[in-house]
Order: C-alpha cells, then structure tokens, then sequence
C-alpha cells in the first residue's frame, strides 16, 4: 500500500528523477547515505518523480515498495539498504538519458578510465576494491556510462562487496581513502577478463572493434530499440588499449593490471 510519507529525499541522474521517502525519519536516515552518496539531494521536483521508492519499518521487517509494490521485506530493522541499492539499479539503469549502460567494474587511472567489462558474479566487485586499494578514482563496481561522444560516466553507487561470505556488503570509496569521480573522461584500456582460481594475468591484444563487440555483449539495453549501441561503443573503444584473458585473485591481478596499463 502507497503510504505518503513525511519524509523525503530526491535526486536526478541522468535526466532520471529518484524520490526516497518514508513515514519515519529513522527509517530514511538509515538508508540515506547509501543512495546515489556523490549526488546532491533535492527538496522537490517540478514534475513527479520517475521512480518513488519508499521504505516503511512494520513490526520486525522493513517493507519497500517501488511505486507502491511491495518489492522487499527485510529482517533486519531499519536497514534495507541492499534491497534498495539493487532495486533503485534496476529502476535506474532503464530510464538514463544521454548515456547507455555497460556491465563493468572502472576506475580512473591517469586521467583515463580503465573498464572491466562482465556480467554478474564474475568478480567485478572485488578486482574494483583492489584496485581501489592502490590509488584510482572509483567510477564503479556494476556499470559505466558510455555518452553519444565515447566518454565514460562515473555511475555514483557504492560498491557491493561479499568480503569472502555470500551476502553482500555495501561499501564507499572512501573507505580505500579514494574519492568517487564526478566528471566524465575518455576510456584508455578495455580488459575482458575471466576468473580463474590460481592463475596469473595471461591477456593478448584484442582489436578496438572487437573490444566494442565486448560492450555490446555486456550491455543491459536491447539492441532493437537502441540502434545507436555498435556505433556509440565503437567510439568510446577508438582510444582505448584493449586485452582479453585470463586473471587469478583480485589482489595479485589489481598489481599485474596495474603494471600492465602503465607500461
């Protein structure tokens, strides 16, 4: 049920408008810091919002709803902040404008946006944190945002860690002591890399139109109703070095990535 809440929060991405509310300000405060944490938040908006989300604590469980369906109760008490990550990602991604998604982990190193392409579960997350670990700027452990003119958007989430468990854990950039980025900049190496257990980094060129072809496979959009993708992928790859291989444990790999893109 669509309960008005009394409490409220909004922010815009993309042309994309998010409204977060609940009927208890503890509620709200306990998930705040976690949506969209590098973007400003906003009051109002002159239109309604694209997606209303709420989050409404009832008993033991906190209830949250996308325009007012229920999409999540959670045991944990004030705290569905999860949920709500995976499910504003969802709302989100579909309605950017600008700009099309591409499943990677990136981070800006030198000016320039290293992207590692993959889809869920393939150790994203924790090759991003490693890397984070040795001093790039955090643009994401889940998605990049590819603009008409091949430049690459930080998408402004925190990263979702399973730190050696299998439930996941929210994470800042400012807990590696690196900031998040804020401004766009131009893609310098595309690395399609596939998890084995105990190996090194083993990766051999790979074409920039091939590299392109990598972003297609990887992006949530469908090709039929967005025509622009092969070309707008085959620009953001023009100035980029591109490999494609294997990699073993995120911290030895982050050292090997990081010697390999600087030689």
């Amino acid at each position: 049920m669509l309960i008005s809440p009394r409490h409220t929060f909004g922010i815009r991405l993309f042309g994309c408008s998010v409204q977060v509310g609940s009927s208890s300000a503890e509620a709200l405060a306990a998930v705040e810091p976690w949506v969209f944490p590098a973007l400003p938040r906003l009051a109002d908006f002159a239109e309604e919002p694209e997606i209303l989300a709420q989050v409404e604590p009832s008993g033991d469980r906190v209830r949250l709803s996308v325009h007012g369906k229920e999409v999540a109760a959670v045991a944990t008490p004030l705290n569905p902040v999860l949920d709500l990550i995976r499910r504003l990602d969802e709302a989100v991604i579909p309605r950017v404008k600008g700009v099309c998604a591409v499943h990677a982990g990136c981070v800006l190193w030198q000016g320039r946006v290293l992207l590692l392409p993959g889809g869920s579960h393939a150790g994203k997350s924790s090759l991003v944190a490693e890397l984070l670990r040795r001093g790039p700027s955090c643009f994401s452990d889940e998605y990049a945002l590819v603009d008409v003119e091949g430049l690459v958007h930080p998408y402004p989430r925190p990263l979702l860690l399973r730190n050696g468990g299998e439930e996941q854990v929210p994470v800042l950039p400012q807990d590696f002591g690196v900031s998040a980025a804020t401004a766009p900049a131009p893609l310098g190496w595309v690395l399609a890399l596939e998890y084995r257990a105990g190996a090194r980094l083993d990766v051999a060129p790979i074409q920039q139109s091939e590299a392109a072809m990598v972003l297609l496979r990887n992006t949530p959009h469908i090709w039929a109703e967005n025509p622009q993708l092969p070309a707008l992928f085959t620009r953001a790859a023009a100035g980029a070095r591109c490999w494609a291989g294997v990699r073993g444990e995120a911290g030895e790999a982050a050292d090997q990535i990081l010697a390999l893109i600087g030689a």
